[in-house]
């Protein structure tokens, strides 16, 4: 039986989420793996987690937007 297709979620202002589990491969050839049914991969590069998503995104300032009070 083929496997199946893991599917990936490109969120409009947060990470990139992907059916777990998953192994990352990092820029510098280190791997790390994440059990989790479904993982959030960090894209903003904020996370103090990172490749792992810690919300850190939420506190962004995105230009034109003025800050509720």
């Amino acid at each position: 039986m083929p496997d199946e297709p893991h599917r990936v979620v490109l969120t409009g202002d947060g990470p990139v989420l992907v059916d777990g589990p998953v192994d990352v491969e990092l820029p510098d050839g280190s791997r790390v793996r994440s059990e989790r049914p479904v993982t959030a991969l960090c894209v903003c590069r904020r996370s103090r987690r990172y490749p792992f998503c810690d919300t850190s995104h939420r506190t962004r300032v995105r230009p034109g937007r003025e800050e509720e009070a």
